[in-house]
C-alpha cells in the first residue's frame, strides 16, 4: 500500500528527545520550546509568538486574546475544519460563512466585503493547502475596516511566502499547526502568532491558565498569581523537541515535497478530466498537498475506490461546515466550497515518497479515465 501520509523524522530527533528528558523543565517552556520559538522569531519574523499544544489551541487562545463574546460575528471559510470554527464557536460568536473562490479552495475575499457589518469582530482566513490567498487584497479590506481582526488560519502553511513575506505576517495574528499530518510535525503541536506586543503580554498570560507565570519565571514579580480568564496551552518540552529537530531541516523537506508536487503537476497538466490546483504567481507555496478535482463527486469516490485496489491511498478533505449536520446556519449560496467537499481528491505526498510510487499513481489514474470514458 502507497500511504496517504507518512511523517519524516531526521536522524537528530532521537537525540534531541533524550537530551530533553534531561532537561530541568519538560513540561512546557524549557529548553526546546525556546530554542522553537527563537527559530520563528528568527527566521520567519514572528517577533510575538507562542508554542500551543495544536493549531486548534492556538486559534482558541486567539479567540480568548482578542475577547470574543457572545453576539461578535466571525467570519469563516465554509470550506475549512471544524477548529476554524470551534474556536469562536466556544467563546459565543455568530459564524458567518464565506464561499471559495472558484478556482480556489481559499476563501473569496471579493464577498467577504458583503458580509462585514458593526457586529463582525473578525475575519478568518485559511491558505488551503499551503497556498496563499490574495494577501493584497486582504490588505484593502484591513485599510477599508481598519477595527477588524485578520487572522490567518495557517494551520497547512508553514514557509508558505506571499510577494516574499513568510504568511503569518499579514494578519493580526495566526496559528500555525504540527499535527502528525503536516510537512513540519511532532505528532500534535502548534504556533500562536501575534503582531503588537499589547496582545502578546496578554495572550502569554492566558497561556498560562490566566497567570503571570512567565514573568515570575523571567524575574520579574516575587510570586505570580490568577489575572485573568485562561486556560492551559503549553506543549510538553518532549514535543518540541521532536519539533525542532524538523525546523532545522524545514529547506529540505520542503525542497523535497515540491518535487513531488511539481512532478504530479507536470503528468497530470494535460489530463483534461481532471483540474488541478491554481497557483497565485506572487505566492511560493510549500507543497502540503497535491490535489486533483474531478467533475462529479460519484467520478471521486469511484477514482478513490480504483486507486485503493490498486494499493494506493488516496482521501478527500473537508465537508463544507454550513452543510454539517451540527451547525443550524445554513448557506445555500456556498456553491463553490461544496463542489470542492463533493470533487477534491488528495493524491499521497510525504518525505519519503518515492518517484516510481508517484509514477504509478498518475499511471493508475489515467488507466482509471480510460476506462471510464
Amino acid at each position: 500500500m502507497i500511504p496517504f501520509n507518512k511523517p519524516y523524522y531526521p536522524t537528530l530527533t532521537q537525540k534531541n528527545i533524550l537530551d530533553s528528558l534531561g532537561t530541568r523543565h519538560i513540561s512546557g517552556d524549557g529548553k526546546y520550546n525556546s530554542l522553537v520559538s527563537n527559530f520563528f522569531s528568527k527566521e520567519y519574523g514572528f517577533k510575538y509568538n507562542l508554542t500551543t499544544t495544536s493549531c486548534t489551541d492556538a486559534l482558541e487562545l486567539i479567540a480568548l486574546t482578542i475577547g470574543i463574546e457572545e453576539g461578535d460575528e466571525v467570519i469563516i471559510p465554509d470550506y475549512t475544519f471544524v477548529s476554524t470554527a470551534n474556536a469562536f464557536l466556544l467563546r459565543g460568536a455568530k459564524i458567518i460563512f464565506a464561499d471559495s473562490k472558484q478556482n480556489s479552495p481559499n476563501i473569496n475575499l471579493k464577498e467577504v466585503y458583503n458580509l462585514i457589518n458593526l457586529k463582525t469582530k473578525a475575519l478568518v482566513i485559511v491558505h488551503y493547502a499551503g497556498i496563499a490567498n490574495d494577501l493584497h487584497l486582504l490588505e484593502r479590506i484591513r485599510e477599508k475596516f481598519p477595527d477588524l481582526k485578520i487572522i490567518e488560519d495557517a494551520a497547512q502553511s508553514i514557509n508558505t511566502f506571499y510577494s516574499n513575506l513568510p504568511v503569518g505576517l499579514f494578519g493580526d495574528f495566526a496559528a500555525f499547526s504540527f499535527h502528525e499530518t503536516k510537512n513540519i510535525t511532532c505528532g500534535e503541536g502548534g504556533l500562536f502568532v501575534c503582531k503588537n506586543e499589547q496582545d502578546f503580554i496578554k495572550a502569554e498570560i492566558i497561556r498560562e491558565k490566566g497567570t503571570n507565570r512567565k514573568n515570575f519565571i523571567r524575574g520579574e514579580v516575587d510570586k505570580y498569581g490568577w489575572k485573568r480568564i485562561g486556560s492551559s496551552f503549553l506543549p510538553s518540552d518532549i514535543l518540541m523537541s521532536i519539533l525542532y529537530s524538523q525546523l532545522l531541516n524545514i529547506e529540505e523537506i520542503t525542497l523535497k515535497r515540491l518535487e513531488q508536487w511539481n512532478l504530479y503537476y507536470s503528468l497530470l497538466i494535460d489530463l483534461k478530466e481532471v483540474k488541478l490546483p491554481y497557483l497565485d504567481p506572487l505566492c511560493s507555496h510549500n507543497g502540503h498537498i497535491f490535489y486533483i478535482l474531478l467533475p462529479s463527486a460519484k467520478l471521486r469516490n469511484d477514482l478513490m475506490k480504483f486507486l485503493r485496489k490498486k494499493n494506493i491511498q488516496s482521501t478527500f478533505h473537508y465537508t463544507s461546515l454550513s452543510n454539517s449536520n451540527h451547525i443550524s446556519i445554513k448557506n445555500f449560496s456556498c456553491n463553490n466550497s461544496k463542489m470542492f467537499s463533493d470533487c477534491l481528491l488528495r493524491l499521497p505526498l510525504f518525505y519519503e515518497l518515492k518517484e516510481e510510487s508517484i509514477l504509478k499513481i498518475i499511471q493508475s489514474i489515467k488507466i482509471f479515465f480510460k476506462s471510464n470514458i
